[in-house]
């Protein structure tokens, strides 16, 4: 019976010793986490410090830009109809088909 409590716990120790081989450590990644989404944002961002700007906007009086926000709203409740992209150019008219003239350079 004493062999098989030492056995145990040679196979214990040699488990948990194989098991911190296995597992990680990532301080340098984990320190570092988020630095380059940090970096991108600032790279993007051309004022900074626009925030604090606490002048008005010149330019659009409040009526127009009302109107501006009343349309861009107004067309996601009844969006434009699309046109068939495919049918763009073709049929009848004189453009360059029907002028007579080859293409191959000969005449």
């Amino acid at each position: 019976m004493h062999t098989s409590t030492l056995k145990f716990i040679l196979a214990s120790l040699f488990a948990s010793a194989t098991l911190v081989g296995c597992a990680t450590n990532t301080p340098v990644l984990d320190e570092h986490f988020g630095e380059a989404v940090n970096a991108a944002k600032a790279q993007q961002t051309i004022n900074p410090d626009a925030s604090l700007n606490t002048d008005p906007v010149a330019g659009v009086d409040g009526q127009a830009a009302d109107a501006a926000v009343d349309r861009y709203h107004k067309s996601f409740v009844q969006p434009p109809a699309t046109t068939n992209v495919f049918t763009i150019g073709v049929g009848g008219g004189s453009g360059a088909s029907g002028s007579g003239t080859s293409s191959s350079g000969t005449r």
